[in-house]
């Protein structure tokens, strides 16, 4: 059956929590280990790339080779240590507003998803005492397709029962505005808008979201 309202899907890292900082020390301790320089420059550009094309990128830039069997267990030292930052997380690491946005939506009965490649996202939610807001989780273990293939936001709308032209994303890169784009979503950036100008509208962050913007944008 198809809801009344909008649906409101998020992205997780970069909208609801900032992670980027986990992988960016899980890698560099990594890079290091390797006698690898490492910096936030380079960790830029590993962002929406997969764990496997991350770590044949470093070992470029250190010009280091390693056996098959290292690389995987690299790839898995890596996440381990990535894993033992989010083990740590609390409800401290919510960006500013974001629990305070979903607990209106919640009020107003409006569906929400989050839609996230991340495969780690319903323990970073479970971390964050945020789990219970969400209506449908979407993350890397149901889909196969990165964004900016609109795959993670089609799965949430229709696990959500919504039309995808009545959903809205909210997303901070550029692959993921594409991707709400490319599903016909209402696609909100949270960032800069001269990255996310492809956005159809773009906030800092959830501070300069008013409710009565979320309120008129849940009505079909």
């Amino acid at each position: 059956m198809k809801t009344k309202t909008k649906a409101f899907i998020f992205d997780l890292d970069g909208v609801i929590v900032d992670t980027a900082k986990f992988h960016f020390q899980a890698w560099k301790r990594l890079a290091n280990g390797l006698g690898i320089d490492f910096d936030h420059e380079q960790n830029e550009q590993l962002k929406g790339v997969s764990r496997v094309n991350s770590l044949k990128k470093i070992l470029e830039w250190g010009n280091t080779s390693v056996s098959e069997e290292e690389f995987i267990q690299l790839m898995n030292k890596k996440n381990e240590d990535y894993l033992t930052y989010v083990d740590a997380m609390d409800e401290s690491e919510i960006l500013p507003q974001v629990k305070e946005k979903l607990q209106l939506l919640k009020d107003n009965n409006i569906p929400i998803a989050l839609g996230s490649a991340s495969k780690n996202a319903r323990r970073i939610l479970d971390k964050i005492n945020l789990t219970p807001f969400f209506d449908e989780i979407v993350d890397g273990t149901n889909v196969t397709k990165a964004k900016p293939d609109p795959e993670v936001f089609l799965v949430g709308a229709e696990k959500l029962g919504a039309d995808p032209k009545n959903c809205v994303v909210f997303e901070d890169s550029i692959a993921g505005i594409q991707a709400a784009n490319n599903a016909q979503m209402t696609s909100i950036g949270i960032g800069e808008q001269a990255v996310l100008h492809e956005a159809d509208h773009t906030f800092q962050d959830f501070t300069e979201i008013s409710d009565e913007f979320l309120i008129k944008l849940a009505r079909i």
